[in-house]
């Protein structure tokens, strides 16, 4: 049976995590790993490394939208090393997003599953899943 402890440093970990989605940068470097690695579907998942490449990643996206707000809809689930939670994705678009045709100020919302493996208490590995073929639909992104 897993510990209290470890348990509740998961959970801890979950909510920093939505934080840094969130925008709230400051506790990066004591949530993620330095070999934080990432894997995603249509990403380059090895561009991103370590809390700075995290937060750099993060930035990139946030910088489309305004208002971005993830919530957390299901989880967190906690299973040893492993946690997962299912959240959801609410902005409203700011423009230069690649082939997108919708203008600015066109309302987001997405959903996406995170897996993350925790490792001598940080996160160190995330596997995502998002329906980011709703968001480029609601962006007018042709395919």
């Amino acid at each position: 049976m897993e510990s209290t402890t470890a348990t509740d440093r998961a959970e801890e970990l979950l909510t920093g995590w939505i934080a840094l989605w969130n925008g709230d940068y400051s506790a990066a470097t004591s949530l993620i790993a330095p070999d934080f690695t990432v894997h995603a579907a249509m990403f380059d998942g090895s561009a991103v490394r370590g809390p700075q490449g995290l937060v750099d990643w993060i930035a990139r996206i946030r910088a489309a939208f305004s208002e971005l707000v993830f919530h957390v809809e299901v989880g967190p689930i906690v299973d040893g090393c492993l946690s997962a939670l299912r959240w959801i994705a609410t902005g409203t678009y700011g423009g230069g997003f690649p082939g997108a045709t919708a203008p600015q100020g066109t309302s987001i919302s997405f959903t996406g599953t995170d897996t993350l493996r925790i490792e001598d208490g940080e996160l160190a590995e995330y596997w995502l899943n998002s329906d980011v073929h709703v968001l480029l639909a609601q962006l007018g992104v042709q395919f």
